[in-house]
């Protein structure tokens, strides 16, 4: 991967919802929503390709109005990179060689402000998201469920083609 110092957020593909103190994001090519805390969604919207770890660190210390170490930065741009939220393979050198655990050890102790963290969770395609149920469904009610569906009709039908239990 390319070490780059100023990060770019990624913007394709996603639908994005800001809410007071944190902002979601909803990823339409890996159907993957995020939550990002206040922490991480400022991060990310400072990161601009022109911003640098310093920069983006001031940045926040303006926004929050509390001193933001460059370590708080990493970890959120290494989050951040982590759920493909920025430019494909920009990833930015931890602090002074530190390990990912020392870094969030010394920033835990010391900041004022929340450690940024980011939620993920999978989203069904919409296809599999509709009323049909993993159990089998009564006869007559194949025509509203996908191919392949379990049905419960007479013996020698099992599953949805067509709209026709088969």
């Amino acid at each position: 991967m390319e070490n780059l110092s100023n990060p770019t957020a990624r913007r394709d593909g996603l639908v994005v919802q800001e809410t007071p103190g944190e902002v979601l994001v909803f990823d339409t090519k890996s159907n993957k929503a995020m939550c990002l805390n206040e922490t991480a969604a400022s991060v990310w919207k400072h990161c601009t390709g022109e911003n640098n770890l310093t920069d983006i660190a001031k940045l926040l210390e303006k926004e929050f109005s509390a001193p933001v170490p460059e370590e708080l930065v990493w970890l959120a741009i290494d989050q951040l990179g982590k759920d493909n939220l920025l430019q494909a393979s920009e990833t930015v050198a931890a602090p002074k060689g530190l390990s990912r655990r020392e870094v969030i050890r010394r920033v835990g102790i010391a900041a004022v402000v929340a450690l940024p963290l980011v939620t993920s969770l999978a989203v069904p395609r919409a296809a599999y998201a509709g009323a049909c149920s993993p159990t089998p469904i009564p006869a007559g009610n194949c025509a509203a469920c996908p191919d392949g569906t379990p049905c419960d009709t007479n013996p020698g039908t099992t599953t949805c083609q067509g709209g026709s239990c088969v």
